[in-house]
């Protein structure tokens, strides 16, 4: 998640906003940065109450093994209209790509532009 921190300037200015969501309570969140991996510059939203709510909206909340009832890893892009245009689950341990997010965001404007 920290990577993101580097990119944030590259997400504004393709008009995008980064925002992190998981099941973790707030004290949990602030107590992972604080200790582990330090402070975002981002939201990092609280998905905890009802539990996962948001997580089964979107359809990736683990039911299963391991760790059932945490979120998959996952990226989802919003655009302007509120609708999903583009998503995709990563493996727990894998962190995303980026450049993959930013190219994506970047046909999104360019076909907002034509």
């Amino acid at each position: 998640m920290p990577a993101y921190d580097v990119d944030l300037d590259k997400f504004a200015a393709l008009d995008a906003q980064v925002v992190g969501v998981s099941v973790d309570s707030i004290p949990c969140h602030q107590a992972w940065q604080e200790f582990s991996i330090g402070w975002l510059k981002y939201p990092l939203c609280s998905d905890f109450f009802p539990h996962g709510a948001v997580a089964q909206k979107y359809g990736v909340q683990r039911t299963g093994s391991p760790i059932p009832g945490i979120n998959e890893r996952a990226i989802f892009i919003i655009d302007k209209d509120g609708k999903i245009a583009w998503s995709k689950v990563y493996e727990l341990g894998d962190q995303p790509d980026n450049e993959e997010c930013l190219a994506v965001l970047r046909q999104i404007e360019q076909k907002a532009a034509v």
